[in-house]
């Protein structure tokens, strides 16, 4: 049988510095067939003298992004036309199993084994050609031809996986001696390895238990030290369907813990859709006795002055298990190397500055955009977001995955809330009152033949007359333009000033010299240049401002705008005469010139019902003239457009 390549992601990322000899490694997981992709991560640590991959680095660094249950399968190497396809992508293998066996403590690279591995060679146009070794001949390469992308990876990741969840805070106390502090690193790597040794101990405990809201099997299983199955196989080990009919720690699945019927085929996140189960550590410090005794303290004086150090880990690790995994395998072979792992990334931050401030460090997970799977980075909780040496972390983080740099996905506002339920994150609640977020999502098609519909990238609120309390009626509009593009940037984590009201808008005109004293609390109309002022004022957010002289003449600009929502994703504040409409998107015919406007309509004066908002055409596709010949732009007004940019930041 032919060898195939399946790909789960949703294109191959080819990351933009594809000058030749960039190396990605390429991503999957023992849980799926061989040669199936994920994803890619972009090598950024080479030698400089042999432009070769720095594997003790790049190991050090993937050993903290990729959560267990995922794995190296491979690399992918730009070359140029007139090399050799083969020897490319078998430098690739090579590349790939020497970082393999770094990641799995052969920091010597020597050899653990022959797995099935891809090497992928991108040509000068992006077409991208497979190798293949095998686990039975690794000195064998097989080109591929057979390439699958599957269209529906979601459902292929998560109908048959599932999320293991683990936080273990501890405090680690030592001691050393005032006058040999050069002892501290062998103390306190000591006092680590102690730590990492616990969690393979036959008296501790792991308690399991499902964070998923519809019925499972079962709530809560406890696996005992003495029952790990720490010699087990990923790649093989199964429960048959006999033995997961038993109820003893070592016969109970992952699948047992997960929602029945859970539907995948509408997956938004990882946080409504996937299955989650939570792990807890405990260690037991008592015995049994035949007969009954007291505690026992022991007292260990110091020989000479002595110092404490304290030293707060925060681990928190996800590894992904197919829910076939038997309990024992998935606490043995991913929990406890997923906390082995972090604990000892979080060593080697903290121990050259351990005498002094030692660093506070916390991980977070991500699930940024393209990635199938969820990333862990560990941050320094003592520098804020916006300073230079975060900002840098950060950057860095961006170039490895291929992630652009104008906009913040790995802040930590955008890290994934496992706690969270689909119930309480349906709204964004702002001063008490649910506003109804990205109405313009599952309305009807604009209708227009040949067009191409470009739209707002990422989640805003709809604001319009009446809300909160406050009448605004006749005067407001271009006030709830702008709250819905200020919600856009909040909730893009751009920023996290709330959204402004409409004295708190008149007052920052004010500030700035635009308006009088007196404009506070009055009922005056601003207008897009407004709009830009309190944009750079509050948000730092430059505008761009397009004029036409009449409605007549806003088709003209689809061209421009369609651009504006491919680069920039912001929604766009249409003012004209005495309204102000929300644009979200266009749908432009480029051969015919026809076009139709996404119009979110801030004029609504109703309860915030989506099925009202949708059917009252509060949120719709217009067109410039309709069917009847009627305008929905003026033609004796004119009109200025406000296209707030995406600032560059990450």
């Amino acid at each position: 049988m032919d060898t195939t390549i399946r790909i789960l992601c949703r294109k191959l990322v080819i990351t933009n510095n594809n000058e030749p000899g960039c190396l990605q490694w390429l991503i999957g997981s023992p849980f799926f067939p061989p040669f199936t992709i994920l994803s890619t991560f972009r090598c950024i640590h080479y030698h400089p003298s042999s432009f070769s991959p720095d594997y003790s680095k790049e190991s050090d660094d993937i050993r903290m992004l990729l959560p267990k249950g995922f794995d190296v399968i491979g690399a992918l190497i730009v070359g140029n036309d007139s090399d050799d396809f083969k020897r490319i992508s078998s430098e690739a293998i090579s590349a790939s199993s020497k970082l393999r066996n770094f990641l799995s403590g052969n920091v010597n690279g020597e050899s653990s084994g022959n797995p099935d591995l891809i090497g992928a060679v991108v040509d000068s146009n992006t077409d991208v050609h497979f190798c293949v070794s095998s686990s039975e001949n690794s000195s064998r390469f097989e080109i591929v031809t057979s390439v699958v992308y599957d269209d529906q990876p979601e459902k292929y990741i998560w109908e048959s996986g599932c999320i293991l969840r683990c936080e273990l805070p501890i405090k680690l106390p030592l001691y050393y001696p005032v006058n040999s502090p050069k002892d501290m690193e062998d103390i306190y790597t000591s006092a680590t390895e102690a730590v990492a040794s616990k969690f393979r101990d036959q008296k501790v405990t792991y308690v399991v238990e499902t964070l998923n809201l519809t019925e499972p099997s079962l709530q809560a299983a406890i696996v005992r030290g003495a029952e790990l199955d720490l010699q087990a196989d990923l790649s093989s080990v199964r429960l048959s369907e006999e033995s997961a009919q038993e109820f003893d720690a070592k016969s109970i699945s992952c699948s047992q813990f997960c929602s029945r019927n859970r539907d995948i085929t509408m997956f938004t996140s990882m946080e409504e859709n996937a299955d989650k189960i939570q792990v807890s550590v405990l260690l037991s410090r008592s015995e049994n006795s035949l007969k009954p005794v007291a505690p026992i303290a022991e007292y260990f004086p110091a020989m000479e002055e002595a110092k404490l150090v304290v030293v707060d880990y925060k681990l928190e690790v996800l590894c992904y298990a197919t829910k076939d995994l038997p309990l024992t395998c998935a606490v043995s072979k991913l929990i406890i190397p997923g906390l082995v792992d972090q604990l000892h990334t979080m060593k080697k931050i903290i121990l050259p500055n351990l005498l002094t401030q030692h660093p506070q460090l916390r991980p977070y997970h991500f699930s940024p955009p393209g990635f199938l799977h969820p990333i862990t980075v560990v941050y320094e909780q003592s520098y804020g977001e916006t300073e230079m040496k975060q900002v840098e972390v950060r950057r860095s983080l961006h170039s490895r995955l291929g992630l652009p740099f104008d906009r913040p996905l790995l802040r930590i506002a955008n890290a994934i809330n496992l706690s969270l339920t689909k119930e309480s994150t349906k709204n964004y609640i702002r001063k008490g009152s649910p506003l109804l977020k990205d109405v313009h999502l599952g309305i009807p098609a604009s209708g227009l033949p040949g067009g191409v519909v470009s739209q707002i990238q990422g989640s805003y609120e709809y604001h319009h007359y009446l809300q909160d309390g406050f009448n605004d009626s006749g005067w407001g509009c271009a006030y709830r333009s702008l709250q819905t593009i200020i919600s856009w940037f909040r909730l893009q984590h751009y920023t996290s000033i709330d959204v402004p009201s409409h004295r708190e808008i008149q007052q920052c005109l004010v500030e700035i010299g635009d308006k009088d004293p007196s404009f506070i609390g009055s009922c005056e109309w601003i207008g897009a240049i407004e709009l830009s002022f309190v944009l750079d004022k509050l948000l730092g957010v430059s505008c761009k401002v397009i004029n036409v002289r009449s409605g007549d003449e806003l088709p003209e600009k689809c061209r421009e705008l369609a651009l504006h929502f491919e680069t920039q994703g912001t929604p766009i504040m249409i003012g004209g005469g005495v309204l102000a409409y929300t644009l979200l998107g266009v749908d432009y015919n480029e051969a015919s010139g026809d076009c139709a406007f996404l119009i979110l309509d801030p004029h609504y004066t109703g309860t915030d019902e989506l099925k009202k908002v949708v059917n009252g055409g509060w949120c719709g596709w217009k067109r410039a003239v309709d069917s009847k010949g009627k305008h929905f732009f003026l033609h004796d007004k004119f009109y200025n457009l406000l296209l707030p940019q995406r600032p560059n930041m990450v």
